[in-house]
């Protein structure tokens, strides 16, 4: 076949004929013709160097973040060293499958293992387990794990949780049908009182997160107490970046910690993919979804890794599987590896403590602007809710015009905030761009305004 050149009707023909039949009809006779499609709506094909074109053209339409992008809402823009690109782009890592053989996976177990190592340090956390698909998933795999653990039906879940992962726990909850209650939130945040109205006498597990979806810092510890006073467990979401300044969730008694590791290591990438991490304490490890790459040594006496904990029904574990999650090699993971070790304890907090920096003078910069406010007054780190005076669509479409995406609108999310917007601040938006946000936002919404 010549990749200049589309597939030729020849070329379909002796590719059948290898197979063993003289015509595509024949080939799918086994098949019922009641559950055949008649025809699907693909163009004709076309030869390699049209599709390579092609795909050049779709992706020279993309548009780098850049400076000016102030998005947020669980997917974050951050400064990602090359060297993560380039050892993750290592083809011993980036062809590399689940690691189903441990004596010839010593590479992927090794970093795996130093990942889950990482993440114990990051939330205090006795164990963690090697990764999830993202944040959402871990959040729900927590819920299914603590009702597990404590043998009760109802999962309560804090009313600033991201909203999105709460479709993805009551997707997962269609089929056991756990009851899902949601406890309410006043000024952004869950008040202490207010959990242990909503927290009954079946409650398995609060989940808690903190920065919440609007940003702010929930009070952990007194949520952490008023779960345990009614024998629930607490599962702690949490921003990796945050935990450089933040107390772990191991301080402050959460049972099991989850969150995305996006923000540590891996691009944006319109949204996926991303990493899911998971700790808890060791009394409650056999729990754990997934995998748990142990550290031993071999025959010789060498350091060796091992699968230690294999929960998977397509492992051991059959009908007592805890979890039905599915192959994961961990690329993600290696990023956030490499990430975290470039970063080092120091460098992260430095990351931290910019993006907090300099959220807050934007926030007051944008509150000074006549008929702006901040939505709520509670603590915050880097990421924050505007109210604005103009509708919210044709302002971030204004602004969009003048190159800023300059937040995530609340309305899809609670009606009641359909005037107001999220902002989050990083390491990678300049002082130079937050004045220039301060200033299209008073330009923008005067023209919308007609002043």
């Amino acid at each position: 076949m010549n990749p200049y050149l589309p597939l030729s009707a020849t070329d379909r023909r002796e590719m059948l004929a290898a197979v063993g039949y003289a015509s595509f009809d024949e080939m799918v006779a086994h098949i019922p013709a009641s559950l055949r499609v008649p025809a699907l709506d693909i163009p004709p094909g076309v030869s390699e160097l049209e599709v390579q074109l092609k795909l050049r053209d779709l992706a020279s339409r993309n548009t780098p973040l850049g400076p000016k992008a102030f998005l947020g809402a669980g997917v974050y823009q951050r400064f990602v060293p090359a060297a993560v690109d380039a050892l993750v782009s290592r083809s011993e890592f980036y062809t590399a499958y689940t690691p189903y053989q441990p004596e010839v996976s010593q590479g992927t177990l090794q970093y795996t293992y130093e990942y889950q190592s990482m993440i114990c340090a990051l939330t205090g956390m006795d164990v963690s387990n090697a990764s999830l698909y993202d944040g959402s998933t871990a959040m729900a795999e927590a819920a299914f794990m603590a009702m597990r653990i404590t043998g009760r039906k109802e999962i309560v879940v804090a009313g600033a949780v991201h909203p999105e992962y709460l479709e993805v726990l009551r997707t997962y909850a269609r089929g056991p049908e756990p009851v899902i209650r949601v406890a309410p939130q006043a000024n952004g945040r869950l008040a202490p009182a207010a959990a242990a109205e909503t927290l009954g006498p079946d409650a398995a597990c609060l989940i808690v997160q903190s920065p919440n979806f609007l940003g702010l810092l929930e009070d952990m510890p007194a949520l952490a107490e008023a779960a345990h006073a009614a024998g629930a467990l607490l599962v702690a979401v949490v921003d990796p970046v945050s935990l450089a300044v933040l107390a772990p969730p191991g301080s402050y008694g959460a049972d099991i910690v989850v969150g995305d590791g996006q923000a540590v290591g891996n691009m944006p990438n319109f949204g996926g993919p991303h990493v899911g991490f998971m700790a808890c304490r060791s009394a409650h490890f056999r729990q754990l979804p997934g995998r748990i790459v142990g550290a031993t040594v071999d025959a010789r006496g060498d350091r060796a890794y091992t699968l230690t904990l294999q929960t998977r029904e397509q492992h051991i574990r059959r009908e007592k599987a805890t979890s039905n999650i599915c192959t994961n090699q961990a690329l993600c993971a290696l990023a956030v590896t490499v990430y975290l070790s470039l970063a080092g304890a120091e460098g992260l907090r430095q990351v931290c403590e910019v993006s907090a920096e300099r959220a807050h003078a934007l926030a007051g910069k944008i509150a000074a602007l006549p008929g702006f406010s901040l939505v709520h007054e509670g603590p915050f780190l880097h990421e924050f809710a505007v109210r604005s005076p103009v509708p919210v669509p044709r302002l971030l479409a204004a602004l969009e015009e003048r190159g800023f995406l300059a937040g995530v609108p609340l309305g899809r999310f609670y009606p009641d905030l359909s005037d107001a917007f999220l902002v989050a601040v990083t390491e990678l938006n300049d002082p130079v761009s937050l004045d220039a946000l301060v200033t299209a936002l008073q330009e923008s919404s005067g023209a919308i305004a007609g002043r």
